[in-house]
């Protein structure tokens, strides 16, 4: 298996991207747990890593305590909220390595929160594609770049699997000036 060079740049983008895709479902969570701050805390470390900050304990914690607050939500769009934002927080430790699952570390935060808008809005898909087109235009040179040194999002992971999939070829298809 071929190994992709990804730069702290790389990643710090890859992140910030992640990070404003997952804060737009900090709402729908905290709404189900009001007094529950473990997913806005994953976002707020993500945010940190892609300002500059460290790669090191508190993404990791931050991104299982938003796991654990997942476990908790009473509805399934409060659980796919805190999914984005443990994503976001795990997008960090995207792996360097040439597979197609790697595509849901740069992507999978996107996906959840689109998920998320979808199920308060009764499931209605045009929700979620609404989301997916906002996070067209937010992402950067550097994360479509990122984003192509991977092979395509692969088959699977159910409606999240399939706004994955949407998204990466929405951001695949971009092309920027030079």
């Amino acid at each position: 298996m071929s190994e992709i060079v990804l730069s702290k740049q790389d990643l710090r983008a890859v992140v910030e991207f992640a990070a404003s895709c997952a804060e737009a479902a900090l709402e729908t969570f905290e709404a189900d747990q009001p007094g529950d701050s473990r997913p806005r805390d994953a976002v707020r470390a993500a945010w940190e890593f892609a300002r500059g900050g460290e790669r090191g304990k508190l993404l990791r914690d931050t991104a299982s305590a938003a796991l654990k607050a997942a476990k908790s939500a009473d509805s399934a769009a409060a659980r796919e909220a805190a999914w984005a934002a443990m994503s976001a927080a795990g997008a960090a430790y995207l792996h360097p390595l040439a597979k197609a699952t790697q595509v849901k570390h740069i992507l999978g935060a996107g996906a959840y929160a689109a998920r998320a808008a979808e199920l308060v809005a009764g499931d209605d898909r045009s929700v979620g594609a609404g989301h997916l087109e906002q996070m067209v235009l937010r992402a950067t040179p550097t994360v479509v770049d990122v984003l192509k040194r991977f092979p395509a999002a692969p088959s699977g992971g159910g409606r999240v699997g399939e706004l994955i999939r949407t998204l990466d070829a929405d951001l695949r298809s971009l092309t920027f000036p030079a």
